[in-house]
């Protein structure tokens, strides 16, 4: 074989051998230390997790709460914003792995030259005739690049790209937890503002009763034109919260047909009223909250995508080699374009080491450092708020099945008040304001009962979802 027909197998040879001596400048990525506590402070005495299904939204045994969280993970237009994100972070892969092999294109050209008389003309022998200084050049070319990635430079773009492509999926997971998270809050809370409007009609009903009882009896002179206008005066206060109400739960219904991806105008939900009754759900241990939470483990992918671009910038520091070629096909004019005469070819290793870059290649280096410290403060932080968000949820928890169990009692104390207070002015031992004030304490505390249940519905679920939604 000739000596010219050996090149190729060299320089192949010598591509083997620099991928096999690369290695990889930058740290390697590993998970800070962070101190958990053993238990809650505001949770039950067991830390064993009971498995919740993903879909755990069904634990409140709700088919209308099932329907809507469907319709919304389908329909959610921020949803789908974050799945396309994905795909891009995905596609982003591809094109960090495409510096691994070689690049080749092919450029096709013709050009018009005229060469200057005066310069071409001064480097030819005097006696030699100037040649044709007009011509055309005809290029048909292959060329080649590839880089080998002896530091890897390439090696920690893909890493980094993996990472930002792991991000925009517990992202997508975050998303959807949040999402069938505030259309089951929206949808407890519709729900106890329909309880809240049946407590405030029944006791408008009993006011309007009032007032025509308080009329006649101003007509017989057995009251006075005081107790009229003050029963009046309660039944406007009675319409007046459930305008307030109504209103309440129109925003209510209007923010979930969004999430939902539904037009506000068209869509209902049914005003039944009805509001199961809270799962319990134990915590389980602090330590496994990390692995739960989506929106924990994105940010620990971003770190690790900011960690692979500190080796990115260090590698920028070190020369760069790679085998550069073109071959193909050129000549001057069109006639003997495709003979064997004009092919050319040129292949070669190159090497590339920077050497006076102004201080950017350290700038950037130092800009890629702060970058990391930055998502490593963010991961941190993530998992300081995710150990609030669970006490939190676990101290309204239990303080409002509390506030429920005082208020159960507090209505049967006010309905008893009640019926005292309207027995003695019934036989004119007390003034009507004693009434109207115990009516008033007894709807106060229907309000607030309603409310709080559909409070203990909405704390468990930020329970659920603070601590990562449904594990097996």
């Amino acid at each position: 074989m000739s000596p010219r027909m050996n090149q190729p197998r060299k320089f192949f040879c010598l591509a083997l051998s620099l991928s096999v001596a690369s290695c990889t400048v930058g740290p390697d990525f590993k998970l800070p230390d962070m101190v958990m506590p053993s238990r809650w402070k505001n949770g039950s005495t067991s830390t064993k997790d009971i498995p919740v299904p993903g879909e755990w939204w069904k634990l409140f045994g709700s088919s209308e709460l099932n329907k809507l969280v469907d319709r919304a993970l389908d329909q959610n237009q921020e949803l789908r914003s974050a799945l396309a994100r994905v795909e891009t972070a995905r596609a982003l892969v591809g094109v960090q792995q495409a510096d691994w092999f070689p690049q080749l294109n092919m450029k096709n050209g013709m050009q018009y030259e005229r060469l200057s008389q005066i310069a071409f003309g001064a480097n030819l022998p005097s006696g030699i005739a100037l040649p044709e200084t007009q011509r055309r050049r005809f290029q048909n070319l292959l060329e080649l690049g590839w880089e080998f990635d002896l530091w890897g430079r390439v090696r920690r773009g893909v890493e980094g790209s993996r990472a930002s492509q792991f991000a925009a999926m517990e992202t997508v997971a975050a998303q959807r937890l949040t999402i069938a998270a505030e259309v089951a809050r929206l949808y407890f809370l519709t729900h106890s503002l329909d309880r809240q409007m049946q407590v405030v009609r029944d006791t408008q009903t009993w006011r309007e009763e009032a007032v025509k009882l308080q009329e006649s009896r101003f007509k017989g002179g057995l009251a006075n034109e005081m107790d009229v206008a003050r029963a009046k005066t309660e039944l406007e206060l009675a319409r007046n919260d459930h305008a307030a109400l109504e209103r309440q739960r129109g925003n209510a219904e209007n923010a979930l047909a969004v999430i939902c991806g539904d037009i506000p105008s068209t869509f209902r939900v049914a005003t039944n009223g009805h509001l199961p009754t809270p799962p319990k759900v134990p915590g389980g241990l602090p330590s496994t909250l990390l692995q739960r939470r989506p929106d924990v483990r994105a940010a620990e992918q971003r770190m690790r995508e900011a960690n692979a671009k500190v080796g990115v910038a260090k590698a920028e520091f070190f020369p760069k080699f790679s085998i550069v070629g073109s071959g193909g096909l050129e000549s001057i004019g069109a006639a003997q374009f495709y003979d064997a005469r004009s092919r050319v070819l040129t292949i070669g290793p190159q090497m590339t080491l920077p050497m006076f870059q102004g201080g950017r290649l350290r700038a950037n280096l130092k800009a890629s450092k702060a970058a990391y410290d930055e998502t490593l403060a963010n991961y941190r932080q993530s998992i300081l708020v995710a150990l609030q968000e669970v006490e939190d949820s676990m101290l309204n928890v239990r303080a409002y099945a509390k506030q429920a169990s005082a208020l159960n009692g507090a209505i049967s104390a006010a309905q008893e008040t009640h019926r005292l207070a309207d027995l003695r002015y019934q036989k004119g031992l007390a003034s009507y304001f004693e009434v109207v004030d115990a009516n008033r304490t007894v709807l106060n505390a229907k309000l607030l009962a309603a409310q709080v249940e559909g409070q203990r519905l909405m704390a468990a679920v930020a329970m659920l979802k603070a601590l990562g939604g449904g594990w097996e």
